[in-house]
C-alpha cells in the first residue's frame, strides 16, 4: 500500500498563496483516481472531530479524505486492490482491501502514515474496532469472521459462518458482533429457504447462534445496531420464489426488506418492507442509525434513494401490532414513519454517515457523496453533493453495470438483474420461470461466462445469453426491450472475470487438488466438462429429472467458479460438490465416481472447488 497526496510534487515553490488556494479549490477535485476511471464510493466514515469524511472508493482502489469545511478531497490513500470497507476509531483509519490476498491497512490520521498492514482472508469486508482494541472483519469467501487483538502478535481468531459474511456491527458494550450472511447455505428444493444472521460472542470468541430470517430472505447487505444495544437492523431482499413469475406488481416476485433482530432475546422480531404498494425499493444496501436512536437511514441502491425511518415511530407501531408475522407482507406498514429521498445519481450502496442533522451518502455510480439535511419537522432534503473527482465519462461497460443494478428499468422498480443474480452470480434459490412450463422451479444460475457458453438456462431453452438478456427484460423486468441497454448489458456481462478460488494455495492448486485433477480426467468428468470453459456446451440426459422432466436433457454448466454457486444441480438439491459426486451420482452418469475411495473423493472435490 502506498499513500498518494493530492498535491503534485512539481508545484513551484514560488507560487504565491492565491495560486495555491486556487489549485486547492479548482484542481484537486478533478484529479483522476489512481487505479480506475471511476471512484465507485462504497462506504464512508467520519473522523472523531467531524471535520473530515473518509470515503472508500471501491474500483478507485483508494480512500478519499474529504475536508468537510471546503467539501474537497485533500488527499488519497491508494491501495493495490479494490477497497471493500473502512472504519475510523481512536484517530486511526482501518481499511480492508484486496481479493484472494486480502489486507487490512491501519493508518494514523495525524501523520497520514500507515502504521501496520495485516494479512487478511479472501475479500475482507466491514472492519470494526471495539473500545478494548479488538479488530473484527468478515472474510467473505472464506466464510468466516476474523478477530484480532490490536497491538498483540497473536494470529487472527476465525469463526465460521454459514455463507458469505458480508458486514459486522458491534453492540455498544462490545459483547456481541452481529453478522449478516449474504446468501442461504442449504438446498433450494425445500419449503423454507433463507439466509441467516450470525451472533458472535466477542468475549469468548465463539458463535452463539444463527438466526434465520423469513422464508425467501436473500441478498443480505448490511447491519446496524441501535444505540441502546437492544436491536439490530439488517437489509435484504424478501423473494417470493414459490410463486410463478407471471408479474412483478405489488412485489409478486421480490420485495425489499429491513429485518429487526431482538438482541436481548436473540431472536428475529419482525421484518418490514421498504417498498410502497405500487413502487418497489429495489436492492436495499447500507443501513445506519443516528446516535440518539431516533432515525434509521437505508440506502436503496436500485432506486437511487435514501430511505429515512422514524425509528421511535416504527417501534411504537411494532408494539401495537398483535401479529408480527403479517408485517412482512404489508406494503403499507411503514407509510407514516418512512420518507424516500431521491439522490443525485445512481447506486447508493454504503451506509450513510450521520452527524447530527447531516447525513453523508456515498453514491456509487455518480462518484459523489450526497449531503442530506434532516429535521424532524421537515424531514430530509438533498442539500449538496461532494464531487470525488471529475464527472464520470460513461463507457458502454459502465452503462451496462449501471443498467444491471438499476430498478428504474423494471416495472414499478421492484427488482434489478442483481436481485436474482447478485454480483453476476445467483441468489441460491429456485424460481418457477415460465420459459419451460409452470410448477418446475429451477435453481438460479450464475451469469459468469454465460455469453461464452451457450445455450443458457438449465434446460437450454435460450440459444444464447444475448437472447436470454432480452427475454429477461420482457418476462422478468416486464418492460419493453431497449436494444441500447441490452447491448450494454451484453458488454458488461461479457467483461466479467472469475474470482480466484479460496481453495487455491498461493494461487496454485494444492497437492490434494493436483491429485484430484488426475482423478477428474480418469473418472471421465472431463469428457463433458472440457475445453477453455470446462463445458462441452451440449445437452445431456444425466438421470436427474423428476416428474414430467424425468427424461429431459440438461445443459452442461461451466465448472469455473463453481465453488461460489451452491446449491448444485438444476433444482438445487445438492448442497455440496461432494453430494453431486456421491449421493446424487449413484449410477455414474456424471463421471465414474462410485468406485472412488473417501480420500479420492476429497481430492476430486478439492480440485473442482479450486477452479
Amino acid at each position: 500500500m502506498m499513500i498518494s497526496s493530492a498535491l503534485p510534487e512539481t508545484l513551484d515553490r514560488q507560487w504565491n498563496v492565491l495560486t495555491l488556494l486556487l489549485f486547492l479549490v479548482l484542481i484537486v477535485p478533478a484529479i483522476a483516481f489512481a487505479n480506475s476511471d471511476y471512484a465507485s464510493p462504497i462506504a464512508v466514515a467520519l473522523d472523531p472531530s467531524g471535520e473530515h469524511l473518509y470515503v472508500a472508493e471501491h474500483t478507485g482502489q483508494s480512500v478519499a479524505d474529504v475536508d468537510l469545511a471546503t467539501k474537497t478531497v485533500v488527499q488519497r490513500f491508494v491501495f493495490d486492490g479494490p477497497v471493500f470497507g473502512l472504519a475510523v476509531a481512536a484517530n486511526r483509519l482501518y481499511v480492508t482491501y484486496g481479493v484472494s490476498d486480502g489486507q487490512v491497512a491501519i493508518i494514523d490520521l495525524e501523520s497520514g502514515q500507515t502504521v501496520q498492514t495485516l494479512a487478511a482472508g479472501h475479500t475482507p469486508m466491514s472492519p470494526q474496532v471495539t473500545s478494548n482494541g479488538q479488530l473484527v472483519i468478515c472474510n467473505r469467501y472464506n466464510n468466516n469472521v476474523a478477530i484480532k487483538s490490536l497491538g498483540s502478535t497473536d494470529d487472527w481468531v476465525t469463526i465460521e459462518t454459514p455463507r458469505e459474511p458480508i458486514a459486522v456491527a458491534i453492540t455498544p458494550d462490545d459483547s456481541l458482533a452481529v453478522v449478516p450472511n449474504h446468501l442461504q447455505a442449504g438446498r433450494s428444493d425445500v419449503n423454507a429457504v433463507a439466509a441467516v444472521v450470525s451472533l458472535i460472542d466477542l468475549t469468548t470468541q465463539t458463535k452463539l447462534k444463527d438466526i434465520a430470517l423469513p422464508n425467501g430472505s436473500s441478498g443480505l447487505r448490511d447491519v446496524c445496531i441501535s444505540p441502546d444495544g437492544n436491536y439490530a437492523y439488517v437489509t435484504h431482499l424478501l423473494a417470493r420464489y414459490q410463486l410463478p413469475t407471471t408479474q412483478v406488481d405489488r412485489g409478486w416476485m421480490n420485495t425489499n426488506a429491513l429485518s429487526i433482530i431482538d438482541l436481548q432475546n436473540k431472536v428475529h422480531l419482525t421484518t418490514v418492507l421498504l417498498d410502497d404498494v405500487d413502487m418497489g425499493a429495489a436492492n436495499p444496501w447500507g443501513v445506519s442509525c443516528r446516535d440518539d436512536g431516533k432515525l434509521l437511514a437505508v440506502s436503496i441502491a436500485g432506486t437511487h434513494e435514501l430511505c429515512l425511518i422514524d425509528r421511535v415511530g416504527l417501534h411504537a407501531k411494532i408494539d401495537q401490532t398483535s401479529d408480527l408475522s403479517v408485517v412482512q407482507n404489508d406494503l403499507g406498514y411503514l407509510y407514516e414513519v418512512r420518507q424516500r429521498i431521491g439522490l443525485s445519481g445512481q447506486g447508493p450502496r454504503g451506509a450513510a454517515a450521520i452527524a447530527g442533522s447531516t447525513l453523508y451518502v456515498p453514491v456509487y455510480f455518480a462518484d459523489v457523496v450526497d449531503v442530506i439535511e434532516y429535521s424532524a419537522a421537515a424531514g430530509g432534503v438533498l442539500d449538496d453533493s461532494i464531487a470525488l473527482g471529475p464527472e464520470p465519462v460513461l463507457t458502454q461497460l459502465r452503462i451496462g453495470e449501471m443498467r444491471y443494478n438499476d430498478g428504474e428499468h423494471c416495472f414499478q422498480k421492484w427488482q434489478t438483474c442483481a436481485s436474482c443474480h447478485p454480483d453476476v452470480t445467483m441468489d441460491a434459490m429456485n424460481w418457477d420461470l415460465l420459459n419451460d412450463g409452470v410448477g418446475n422451479a429451477k435453481n438460479a444460475k450464475s451469469l459468469l461466462l454465460s455469453h461464452f457458453t451457450p445455450p443458457v438456462m438449465s434446460s437450454g431453452i435460450r440459444p444464447d445469453a444475448e437472447t436470454a438478456v432480452r427475454a429477461g427484460m420482457r418476462y422478468i423486468q416486464f418492460v419493453a426491450i431497449d436494444e441500447d441497454n441490452a447491448d450494454a448489458l451484453d458488454a458488461y456481462l461479457s467483461a466479467q472475470e472469475p474470482i480466484p478460488s479460496p481453495y487455491l494455495v498461493n494461487g496454485q492448486l494444492s497437492q490434494a487438488a493436483q491429485r484430484g485433477q488426475v482423478l477428474f480426467n480418469n473418472a471421465g468428468c472431463g469428457s463433458c466438462h472440457s475445453g477453455e470453459y470446462l463445458t462441452d456446451m451440449k445437452m445431456h440426459a444425466v438421470g436427474t429429472g423428476l416428474g414430467r422432466e424425468v427424461d429431459w436433457e440438461w445443459d452442461t454448466p461451466t465448472l469455473i467458479n463453481v465453488w461460489k454457486t451452491a446449491p448444485y444441480m438444476h433444482d438445487g438439491r445438492a448442497v455440496t460438490i461432494r453430494e453431486v459426486l456421491t449421493t446424487e451420482n449413484p449410477h455414474d452418469y456424471r463421471g465414474v465416481t462410485s468406485s472412488l475411495t473417501e480420500q479420492e473423493i476429497d481430492d476430486l472435490v478439492e480440485y473442482i472447488l479450486s477452479l
